[in-house]
């Protein structure tokens, strides 16, 4: 059988993931065989998220009405029915649900009455709390389908220690990077010197490890010194595949939906207010807007060396009005020149300005000339790709580490082959 709970949590504490690592220890229990726990994470831009818009899945062979009755009995004991948007859904089927509804919750928006349609399709048991939004994505969750996977390993603290603050070795996960990087990635942000993987909510989790398999995450677990968990789980999960991105154009964006879109940089980027950095993307269809939050740290440098006739790809969500950088791929490079008045062939001191067209002239000798002198100026990036630091990374954002997708290099390559582009003048 298949079982998806979601919607479990609220700002204010527990942890959907852990409900689902609370479930399969009373599955075993009870003599069930575990044969698959995943941590899916869907549509970034859902209004309704509570937090990480995470819903689980475990699979396990059993009888169907114990896993159904075990499963909404962890719900019913754990979740924060109290908060107002919270909304739990549980679904167990026999059958697993065709993934097209995972790939639209993962990329659009569903309905409760579109998961319940799925559902019966197949024979679920299901039961939705409250307003029942939870049923989508616990049926997404069944349904999901996992061509890239990757995996975290989620540290939960005992309930007592719940809320207060936790005690880890802060140099402890740097070495655990250190040891296991690049199987193993975003537990800390060398860069800004931080701590990713330890989260700083009133919730269950201790620390979470993400990597390639079970057994680097696990590795790199060994290196982290930490108060005494009450369980550990590992999650086969979608995080870090980009699964959520869809090619795009500028003129079929959605509100609420990522994309990758190949364009040309019209202008060059302006720093705000908050020190966010935007900068518009032209293509065929027309322009949009590219932002890079102060939260994106130095990312928003190489936003900043943009010029226009650059030739990139974006990646990121579009939500009013604008595309919210997750990554930018740059295939061509336009030249840049500075344009300085020349210097007098006769005394050569630099000369000025004769007025509008008509050339410099040397005030010291009166000697002319049309032309001015051409300085190329040495661009700071180069063509390839650019990520925002681990401190900033969505969850399903694909960190470079993990490589470029052939699907993703194909949209920024498809303006043409990657170099310089001549002739272009800032």
């Amino acid at each position: 059988m298949w079982i998806g709970i979601d919607d479990t949590d609220s700002p204010a504490g527990m942890c959907t993931t852990y409900i689902g690592a609370v479930l399969v220890r009373r599955l075993a229990q009870v003599g069930m065989r575990i044969l698959d726990v995943r941590l899916i994470r869907l549509n970034p831009n859902v209004i309704h998220k509570t937090r990480g818009n995470a819903a689980v899945s475990i699979e396990a062979e059993g009888n169907l009405e114990t896993g159904f009755r075990l499963a909404s009995t962890c719900v019913e004991e754990l979740a924060e029915f109290d908060a107002p948007a919270t909304n739990p859904g549980v679904a167990v089927s026999r059958l697993r649900p065709p993934p097209d509804f995972y790939r639209a919750a993962l990329r659009e928006f569903c309905t409760v009455e579109e998961a319940i349609e799925v559902l019966e399709s197949v024979g679920a048991r299901y039961r939705g709390y409250k307003n029942r939004r939870g049923l989508i994505g616990a049926t997404a969750a069944i349904a999901s389908d996992l061509p890239d996977r990757t995996y975290e390993l989620l540290a939960y603290r005992k309930q007592e220690r719940w809320g207060a603050p936790r005690q880890v070795d802060r140099a402890s996960f740097f070495c655990a990077e250190e040891a296991t990087y690049p199987r193993t990635w975003d537990t800390v942000d060398r860069a800004n010197d931080v701590v990713v993987c330890v989260p700083h909510t009133p919730d269950p989790v201790l620390f979470g490890i993400r990597g390639e398999s079970p057994a680097w995450v696990r590795e790199a677990r060994t290196y982290v010194v930490a108060e005494e968990p009450a369980c550990e789980q590992v999650y086969a999960t979608n995080q870090g595949t980009d699964a959520h991105l869809a090619p795009g154009t500028v003129g079929e964006l959605r509100e609420g939906r990522s994309y990758l879109v190949r364009g040309t940089v019209a202008g060059p980027a302006v720093t705000g207010v908050g020190g966010h950095v935007s900068f518009p993307l032209v293509d065929e269809e027309g322009e949009v807007r590219c932002m890079a939050y102060e939260p994106t740290k130095g990312f928003r440098d190489v936003v900043r060396a943009l010029v226009p006739g650059d030739g990139v790809a974006v990646a990121g969500s579009y939500k009013g009005g604008s595309l919210n950088l997750e990554k930018i791929g740059i295939c061509r490079l336009a030249d840049t020149v500075r344009i300085h008045p020349p210097l007098c062939p006769v005394c050569g001191r630099r000369m000025t300005s004769a007025g509008a067209g008509k050339g410099y002239k040397c005030r010291v000798c009166s000697e002319r000339s049309r032309e001015p002198e051409v300085e190329q100026v040495e661009r700071r990036i180069s063509p390839g790709w650019y990520e925002v630091p681990p401190t900033a990374r969505r969850h399903l954002a694909r960190p470079l580490v993990r490589g470029v997708p052939a699907w993703e290099e194909a949209v920024l390559r498809s303006g043409g082959e990657c170099g310089r582009e001549p002739g272009q003048v800032k």
